[in-house]
């Protein structure tokens, strides 16, 4: 009988998980490259926000990690993030649709995937991090799960709307909500408690407007490059991927380049000046995450069939970056709060850098040794429990 029972649907053969040997090697590399930019950024975020101080223009080595970490991983890991996202669920997408499955219970999975996805970002937030990324990809997916059957021409069209809207929404909006999160909590960075940074913490839903309305252009555009299969098939692209990366990273480091002396104290500016500059380094960041990728999918080309254990250890990161993402999380908040170890309040830029590096290879360690017993990500796994519950009779 069935008549009490909630029925869920199985997971279609398409939409399971993926054998590691049926896997593209390009998503996954630089999903595990992506992390160590997020680290590196996030490293230097937390020795700023506990130490309740800036870059430091004190030391010409500090100066020269802190303008680089601007210029080459801030915005950029969030590009990266972002357009790797898109590209995932639009192969979710197109797998299920190769393999038959009707649009209605594609749609069904796609918005629960998105639910789930904002529900362990929110958990995220309240338990360990301001600034989760999770909960506003969980939402772009309930927004645009439609957008994986527009026509090509709507797709790109809406998402260049969305880079000039959303990067202008977030860049002139990002002061405002900071000036309000001030408010909210008025504790000193080196004296939070458990219950202020909690209350801090609680603030990040102000953010997620802002975050959603900068994260739909990448979105978009990896849900157009999976179209093509872009980096599933990087050398029938390969064309395509090196006017990418050379372009993109070019393009972004050059136009990057005001904001990053604006960052640590080499020139200074009017506010509306200084919200300018950011706009710029902002709109350029996507050129550099998408040149990043498009920089290891040739890579992944010249590997080959060759699988190291550098390749083999990056490639399990990336196939657990959500488990990963989370124990960088867990990783911040044991050794930068000021009620547990603390250590980056007195840290200098470089230093912290270095505690970033430290976590990421800690993170690549424990995905290698998962990957070696054949265990998936503990996140990944229940975020699929989740999504796609069991049939039930």
């Amino acid at each position: 009988m069935t008549d009490n029972l909630t029925v869920r649907p199985s997971v279609p053969g398409s939409l399971a998980p993926r054998a590691s040997s049926l896997r593209a090697l390009a998503p996954d590399l630089s999903r595990g490259f992506m992390l160590l930019l997020i680290a590196i950024v996030h490293a230097s975020v937390f020795r700023s926000a506990w130490s309740g101080s800036g870059f430091s223009a004190s030391d010409p080595v500090d100066l020269a990690v802190s303008g680089l970490t601007t210029l080459l991983a801030d915005d950029r890991g969030f590009a990266l993030f972002a357009v790797l996202f898109g590209y995932g669920v639009a192969q979710l997408y197109h797998r299920g649709t190769a393999d038959g499955q009707e649009w209605p219970v594609l749609r069904v999975l796609l918005r629960r995937r998105g639910l789930w996805l904002v529900v362990i970002g929110l958990a995220h937030t309240v338990l360990l991090f301001f600034g989760d990324m999770l909960a506003v990809y969980g939402l772009i997916v309930l927004a645009f799960a439609g957008a994986l059957r527009w026509a090509g021409r709507r797709l790109l069209a809406h998402a260049f709307a969305w880079l000039a809207g959303g990067t202008l929404v977030y860049a002139f909006g990002l002061p405002m909500i900071y000036q309000l999160l001030i408010g909210w909590n008025s504790v000193a960075p080196g004296e939070a408690t458990v219950l202020s940074d909690l209350q801090y913490r609680l603030g990040w839903p102000l953010m997620m407007p802002l975050a959603f309305a900068n994260a739909v252009f990448p979105f978009l555009i990896g849900v157009w490059a999976a179209r093509r299969r872009v980096l599933d098939e990087p050398e029938r692209n390969r064309k395509l991927l090196r006017a990418v990366a050379g372009y993109g990273v070019t393009i972004s480091v050059l136009a990057g380049l005001p904001y990053a002396l604006l960052s640590v104290g080499m020139w200074q500016a009017s506010p509306m000046t200084y919200t300018g500059v950011y706009w710029v380094n902002l709109m350029s960041s996507y050129a550099g995450g998408f040149g990043y990728a498009a920089v290891f999918a040739l890579i992944a080309i010249r590997i080959g069939q060759r699988r190291g254990p550098v390749v083999g250890a990056l490639v399990a990161t990336g196939q657990r970056s959500m488990t990963c993402y989370l124990l960088q999380s867990v990783a911040w908040m044991v050794l930068s709060a000021p009620y547990l170890l603390g250590l980056q309040n007195s840290m200098s830029n470089i230093a912290a850098a270095g505690m970033g590096v430290g976590v990421w290879l800690v993170t690549v360690l424990m995905a290698d040794a998962m990957a070696r017993r054949g265990i998936r990500g503990p996140a990944e796994t229940f975020y699929r429990r989740m999504t796609y519950g069991r049939t039930r009779a």
